[in-house]
């Protein structure tokens, strides 16, 4: 699987059957790449599941499948996050990614792509600046902005682009107030996100965006240490104090990758879990008769249809998994969208049932890279999608959109990311 592929084939309706797979591929892998796969990669995954759940794909890459293998591989430091180790691996397999690590290399040593002890340094620095207190204290502008992109989509017309008029807009908007970067830059700001998350123009565009962003995220720095404020930049500042201080260069790289990492995936649990609503009317009537079932139902959604299907890891130390050997140096894709559905670990995975109890869902990951910005992703979502079910009493898919055809996911399979959303209302 090449997770830089770019293809665009034609995307066919939604609603992909488990028997639209008609017989296995020569590599299961491949078959992520298809448009059938992009479109519904659930009975896919079920299959890998049940056929080949610690496969080895042509490529000598490894996916796991399972809930059980995913969640071990996450907290297992034998498959490792570290950089330098990334880029060597996907180097040595040519073509896109070997491209594609160019760009891992340039994004310099992150809390995502560092292991212990680093990685435990850096994440407890940045869980100084980023607590559960200051992520709460920006529900009411969050809450503002819904609202006002709400009355915006409304005044506009009697249909939305659901991804274009909220769910892309609001991320953006939250994480460029918590970093204090001033509204008249924001629009550069997503020009950035859009062509660092966009690599069907190639690598080199996206690397000219770190470097552009990167200049300007110095000079954002600068600017905090002699004026600081109340504001996540100036906090993370602040713990260059400490003894364990940041360096200037994990500074810089520890803002760039937390401004950056949730937009999108806020974006898609927002466009995912709304369209899961839509397709079960029985349960978006049952949020609206208990709005206090939000915060569940929130998990629930991100079980679902998992914004982020896949992680990236690399063998550091030859270890076993499922009967498996994975030898040092080989690429593991432990699929966190494969493990929320199986069934030996959730009952009637395939049901969307927004009070499930006990859903320990690998959606925000497990282990030391845990995902950092998750309560803000859920909290974001919560306010939206609560406020679009109250708001909104006849919120609905637009005609065009009812059978699938309008429903377009972009080809990253490791990213499931709706292109646009149509609704009326």
């Amino acid at each position: 699987m090449n997770p830089t592929d770019t293809t665009d084939e034609a995307r066919p309706a939604a609603g992909l059957a488990p028997s639209a797979h008609p017989g296995p591929p020569a590599d299961l892998a491949a078959a992520l790449l298809t448009p059938e796969a992009r479109r519904d990669p659930y009975p896919l995954y079920a299959r890998m599941r049940r056929e080949s759940p610690v496969h080895r794909s042509a490529q000598g890459i490894w996916y796991l499948t399972r809930y059980t293998d995913v969640d071990a591989a996450l907290g297992d430091l034998r498959l490792s996050n570290d950089r330098d180790r990334m880029t060597r691996a996907l180097g040595g397999l040519g073509g896109n990614l070997k491209a594609l690590s160019r760009l891992t290399n340039r994004l310099g040593r992150v809390m995502t792509n560092t292991d212990p002890p680093d990685h435990a340094r850096l994440r407890k620095l940045a869980n100084r600046a980023f607590t559960a207190r200051r992520v709460e204290a920006l529900r009411d502008g969050i809450q503002a902005t819904v609202d006002q992109l709400i009355d915006e989509a409304v005044a506009a017309g009697p249909t939305m682009d659901l991804i274009e008029a909220i769910a892309s807009p609001l991320p953006l908007s939250v994480v460029c107030e918590l970093f204090g970067i001033p509204p008249e830059d924001r629009p550069q700001v997503k020009t950035w996100f859009r062509r660092l998350g966009n690599l069907t123009a190639g690598i080199e565009q996206a690397e000219a965006a770190v470097d552009q962003y990167e200049e300007y995220l110095s000079g954002l720095i600068r600017q905090r240490r002699s004026e600081p404020g109340d504001d996540l930049i100036s906090a993370l500042v602040a713990t260059q104090a400490h003894d364990d201080r940041l360096t200037d260069s994990e500074l810089l790289s520890t803002c760039f990758v937390l401004i950056t990492a949730g937009d999108e995936t806020t974006a898609n649990l927002i466009g995912n879990g709304v369209l899961a609503l839509l397709r079960h009317p029985d349960q978006l009537a049952r949020l609206r008769e208990d709005p206090a079932l939000i915060r569940t139902a929130v998990e629930e959604l991100a079980r679902y249809d998992t914004p982020t299907q896949s992680i990236v890891r690399v063998v550091a130390e030859d270890v076993e998994i499922g009967g498996q050997l994975l030898r040092e140096g080989e690429l593991v894709y432990p699929f966190l969208a494969a493990a929320n559905r199986d069934p030996d670990r959730f009952e009637d995975p395939d049901r969307l049932d927004l009070a499930r109890p006990r859903n320990r869902h690998l959606s925000f990951g497990t282990g030391p890279h845990f995902c950092l910005g998750g309560p803000l992703a859920r909290l974001q979502t919560e306010v939206a999608v609560g406020t679009l079910v109250r708001r909104l009493p006849h919120l609905r898919l637009a005609d065009e959109a009812a059978d699938g055809a309008a429903l377009e996911w972009r080809p990253n399979p490791l990213q499931r990311h709706l292109s646009v959303l149509p609704l009326t209302y």
